[in-house]
């Protein structure tokens, strides 16, 4: 296993990403500029819909799709759960008139997917449907589920935290609670429930280094607007009180003069869907656009991107970037600002990147944005005639034959790349720096890097960091401004 010493909390990984834009995983860059990449809809969404999972008809559990929820790859499948409600109010954060409940579909691609009929709970007098076995209770309106394999027990192996609608008029909404379940599809609730005392409406879980993460958003620290805030267990049973202040977008003001002001600011909603990258988690979150006069029909959201390294603290590589833009979404409300959900499922899928999200007004429905390859942002040299360097954190190589490759376009005949390696100390590792360094002109999403004499990286007792430079314009590189860097990637992926 790789040790990737960078950020707050060390990680073991078999594969380490250092992704352009993490910089916790690569401090150190001079002469690049960064640049993050917007999600592209469906091909052809032009022309066609950008809906992977449709609406059920008038009348049925699920004609009104809200995501919320998750996607899951276990082996060659992949797994979803969304929130189906019935009811089709045009602004579905009303409540009133809703009735969640917790749907699954499946698919072995990520795109194309199949509602089955589970036979699990009977609606409108037939069993014909895709509705989980969940207590009927529970209105639910958000899901986020991880598949914890490590668990030793085989009915723990599927976890949800959720909060739904309590009181006699469905008014209000309960704190955090769990259930647990051994195949996603029949559900048990902790008898200890709700294990948190505050409302928590939250769309991210993660289990990080041992211990268990949810992300979203509540009133557990003062000032105006939603704040990502992050509450953690280590048993899934028993979280804690408070909550770690993750992320603000709002002024951190106080006082009873601002009570009057709501709906106006720059603030995260429901906090952030989860997504392990192996050392550094990608967080998808809401990015909510205040209306000046706190009208929320005017209220706009895209969804933002952010980084962790310990699942607590995250920052965004560009503050306020639209990493998935809401405009142009078909089926948005006449009337009223565009606005989507995030939900918990980013996959690799051969040479794309998948990202399943929702509208969140309207009738929602499930939709897909796509990258190429972990292509969701780059470092590209910006200034002629100098040398444009970054060099990553430290990482240790246990044992002999860890490969390294890059994700990099722009590279040819009249564009390079050279990659060292040198120790924790920033020294030249001798044959794999100088004049054994490794020239790289061939573009692609994972081109193996191959220095004089090595193919892969030595086992040592010290750390190592790889420096990679483009430049300056020579002969040899005239176009150093060609080259995008995506990713590098050390070590063996698993998938």
């Amino acid at each position: 296993m790789l040790r990737v010493l960078g950020g707050p909390s060390e990680m073991q990984v078999q594969e380490a990403t250092f992704f352009a834009f993490d910089d916790v995983c690569i401090p150190f860059r001079t002469n690049f500029q960064l640049h993050l990449i917007h999600g592209k809809r469906t091909p052809g969404w032009r022309d066609g819909p950008t809906v992977v999972v449709p609406r059920g008809p008038p009348g049925s559990h699920d004609e009104g799709v809200h995501y919320y929820g998750s996607t899951i790859r276990v082996g060659d499948e992949f797994h979803m759960w969304y929130i189906g409600r019935v009811g089709r109010n045009p602004n579905w954060a009303n409540y009133e008139g809703f009735d969640g409940r917790l749907c699954y579909a499946h698919s072995r691609d990520g795109i194309h997917w199949t509602k089955p009929e589970l036979g699990l709970v009977e609606y409108q007098g037939s069993r014909a449907n895709n509705i989980v076995d969940f207590p009927r209770h529970i209105d639910m309106f958000m899901a986020p589920i991880i598949h914890d394999p490590e668990d030793p027990d085989p009915n723990r192996r599927f976890k949800i935290t959720f909060s739904h609608r309590t009181g006699p008029s469905g008014d209000r909404r309960g704190g955090l609670s769990v259930a647990y379940s051994p195949d996603g599809l029949h559900w048990t609730t902790s008898p200890n429930n709700p294990r948190g005392s505050v409302a928590f409406e939250h769309s991210g879980l993660i289990k990080w280094n041992g211990c268990y993460f949810a992300n979203g958003h509540s009133v557990g620290h003062p000032g105006p607007g939603r704040k990502m805030e992050t509450y953690a267990s280590y048993d899934f049973e028993h979280w804690t009180e408070g909550s770690a202040l993750s992320m603000t977008r709002s002024p951190r003001l106080e006082g009873p003069d601002l009570e009057d002001r709501q709906n106006i600011w720059e603030e995260i909603h429901l906090g952030a869907g989860l997504h392990s990258w192996g050392n550094v988690i990608l967080a998808i979150y809401g990015q909510w656009h205040g209306y000046p006069y706190g009208d929320r029909r005017y209220v706009t959201i895209d969804l933002g991107l952010a980084i962790s390294h310990d699942a607590i603290h995250f920052h965004e590589p560009i503050p306020d970037f639209r990493f998935i833009p809401s405009r142009e979404e078909r089926d948005t409300r006449l009337g009223a600002g565009p606005a989507l959900q995030q939900g918990q499922g980013m996959e690799n899928v051969g040479d794309k990147t998948l990202y399943w999200y929702s509208i969140w007004r309207g009738d929602g429905q499930v939709r897909l944005a796509q990258w190429e390859r972990d292509r969701l942002g780059y470092v590209q040299p910006y200034a002629a005639g100098t040398r444009a360097q970054f060099i990553t954190c430290p990482f240790s190589v246990p044992t002999a034959g860890a490969p390294v490759h890059l994700n990099v376009s722009g590279l040819g005949e009249f564009a390079s790349a050279r990659v060292e390696v040198v120790d924790h100390h920033f020294r030249p590792l001798p044959g794999f720096s100088g004049d054994d360094a490794a020239t790289l002109r061939e573009s692609g999403l994972r081109v193996p890097v191959r220095w004089a004499n090595h193919d892969s990286l030595p086992a040592t007792d010290t750390p190592l960091r790889l420096k990679l430079e483009v430049g300056p314009v020579s002969r040899d590189c005239p176009r150093p401004d060609d080259v995008k860097i995506y990713a590098a990637y050390v070590g063996l992926r698993s998938g």
